[in-house]
């Protein structure tokens, strides 16, 4: 079996699709979306792409995934920032009823069995939970508490955009990075398995899809071009996201 597992589209559609382009040579015999994979420019775009794929696809929820599909239930978190809650409300009226089913049937965790590779576990952030924050900088026994009691080989994640492997006791801990929305090196990253665990980048023409996101209706849409263009360091995104993992505890 062969996987490919692609994480935080945020719907950055020309991204995926030049993921796609580059993958599909490969002959995956399953592709594993990870989670994040409407909220940004292009959702509806996005979600249409990949449920026409000739290839088996499988979900796993994101915490933006939830959110869109609360919005829509009219269940709003006044906790999200208000830029954060604007853009939430617009994928969700992007979204027609079937979608919004379709997402709201999406597991937190997904399992398969891939030949030297072992079982691999897929989940947005951890196995219980779509939000807690951790990087390749995070202490060892913090991040361990969160995989406690998981007997997979190996468990791949995403949520922070940015990849690293780590083994945290038995488990191979490997975050796939982000199709859509990287920080650090730009492209689209992805996670290749097929007798081993490869991390891939697709490199695309970013100024074309920052035309085609300043061409959306999206209220974020200027944003979300420029992280496109000049995306933000992973120095910069280690330190938001070591505060962040020091405020969860």
């Amino acid at each position: 079996m062969r996987v490919a597992a692609l994480y935080d589209i945020h719907g950055n559609l020309p991204a995926l699709e030049a993921a796609w382009a580059d993958l599909l040579p490969r002959q995956p015999d399953v592709l594993v979306c990870g989670g994040d994979v409407v909220s940004g420019a292009m959702p509806q775009e996005t979600l249409a792409f990949l449920r026409s794929l000739p290839v088996r696809v499988e979900y796993v929820r994101g915490n933006a995934d939830r959110e869109v599909v609360a919005f829509a239930q009219g269940l709003v978190d006044d906790a999200l920032p208000d830029s954060v809650r604007t853009l939430t409300a617009w994928v969700a009226a992007q979204l027609g009823p079937d979608d919004l089913a379709f997402m709201a049937g999406w597991p937190l965790t997904g399992t398969l069995k891939v030949p030297g590779v072992g079982t691999v576990l897929f989940c947005h952030s951890t196995p219980h939970a779509d939000t807690p924050v951790y990087t390749r900088e995070t202490p060892l026994a913090r991040v361990a508490a969160y995989f406690q009691g998981v007997t997979a080989d190996v468990v791949v994640v995403g949520h922070t955009h940015m990849s690293f492997d780590r083994q945290i006791g038995s488990v191979r801990l490997v975050n796939a990075g982000s199709v859509g929305m990287p920080y650090g090196e730009p492209g689209a990253h992805w996670l290749w398995l097929d007798g081993g665990v490869h991390h891939r980048r697709t490199a695309y023409d970013r100024v074309r899809a920052v035309d085609r996101v300043r061409a959306s209706a999206c209220p974020q849409r200027d944003d979300l071009a420029a992280s496109l263009l000049a995306p933000p360091s992973e120095h910069e995104a280690l330190e938001v996201f070591g505060r962040l993992a020091e405020a969860q505890e």
